[in-house]
């Protein structure tokens, strides 16, 4: 009778979502690059040149190696499904895509993080040459650096892919704000190699800074589809901004005193990484939210304006800079309004492309 009762009063067991562990261990991978990168650029700056085995560098290393174990075991696994006619599961990465003449069976959302973790294996291999040659960095934008930077940029798109597909479950829509915020906080140092055009009187780095933001704003916006997604976004990253302003300067003070090197004299404590996000996002995401209904060229141009125009601002807030000259600033803002407006058409065309990689209704309970 007790055993009878208690049969009929347990709650039913509860499973994980199918495709949560491989989509979340991505995820993992791709934070974990952002925290080394976080502190190794606060170490270029605390404290100067670095050689190839440093703490930083294996947390950047050990997070893309992670993300591409996980996106490989996932792409076997459905391979050798196909191999012996099972149903591949559309709701792990998205439908399966051939790979190679069809050898492998590849869910397109892990076929980009995986290609963007083998990149990756490619230019740690000409960073380590490089510093073997050099022997150390003392520059974040060197060659082999832009490299490493944008397969992990692709990585992190994969990650994006990946959670896409699940955007109608709760683990969906968290995973798309948590990947994307990552691949935005990301972006502000990849847009570092833009140093090296000749941008005449305009901020390379801030407009470069602005069309990348607004672009994933909307590009969030547009695959969660419900009001707020851009938000959710800009939240998210203002979450990573503030723990990364505590955690890049007390890591780099922390690792240097155990490895018995100091810092140097002039050192601030302001977090490099942390201030390349521009501080008016939140501002930008609203402004996507009100004027969404617009065509998206408006709420983008507003978008790269706040971001250009407030970008001296940040600047004399945090380091007490000067205002820059009137005629550099007036160019810079209207190339921001410009590449926003592109941007803003851009990601929403890459919000509805990512939307059509979750399955049908029927494919999701079949």
């Amino acid at each position: 009778m007790t055993a009878n009762i208690a049969a009929t009063t347990a709650s039913p067991a509860r499973t994980v979502p199918r495709g949560l562990v491989p989509a979340s261990v991505v995820l993992g991978g791709t934070l974990l690059s952002l925290i080394g990168l976080t502190w190794d650029i606060q170490w270029h700056s605390d404290v100067g040149p670095d050689t190839f085995f440093t703490m930083p560098h294996l947390f950047l290393y050990a997070g893309s190696a992670i993300s591409g174990l996980a996106s490989l075991a996932v792409v076997l696994l459905t391979t050798a499904n196909a191999k012996r006619d099972k149903t591949v599961d559309p709701m792990v990465g998205g439908r399966a895509v051939g790979v190679f003449g069809r050898t492998f069976e590849a869910p397109v959302g892990y076929l980009v993080s995986g290609i963007g973790a083998a990149l990756f294996l490619v230019y740690g291999l000409w960073d380590q040459w490089w510093h073997g040659l050099y022997g150390f960095d003392a520059v974040i934008d060197s060659p082999p650096h832009i490299g490493l930077l944008l397969s992990i940029s692709i990585t992190m798109v994969g990650a994006v892919m990946i959670f896409a597909v699940a955007r109608d479950e709760r683990w969906g829509t968290y995973g798309v704000a948590g990947a994307a915020a990552t691949l935005l906080a990301f972006s502000m140092v990849t847009v570092l190699g833009l140093r090296a055009l000749p941008g005449g009187p305009v901020n390379t780095v801030n407009a470069g800074s602005a069309f990348f933001s607004v672009m994933i704003l909307f590009m969030g916006a547009y695959v969660l589809k419900q009001r707020g997604g851009a938000l959710a976004v800009g939240v998210v990253v203002a979450a990573l901004q503030a723990v990364f302003w505590w955690f890049s300067p007390w890591a780099t003070e922390v690792y240097a005193d155990a490895t018995g090197l100091p810092l140097r004299d002039y050192v601030d404590g302001i977090p490099a990484l942390p201030n390349m996000i521009p501080m008016s996002l939140i501002l930008v995401a609203v402004a996507v939210e009100l004027l969404r209904g617009l065509p998206a060229w408006v709420p983008g141009a507003v978008g790269g304006l706040i971001i250009t125009g407030l970008a001296p601002v940040q600047r004399i807030l945090v380091y007490g800079s000067n205002f820059p000259a009137i005629e550099r600033y007036v160019a810079t803002v209207v190339a921001g309004v410009l590449l926003g407006a592109l941007a803003g058409m851009l990601g929403r065309r890459f919000g509805h492309m990512l939307r059509h990689l979750a399955p049908a209704k029927e494919e999701r309970h079949a």
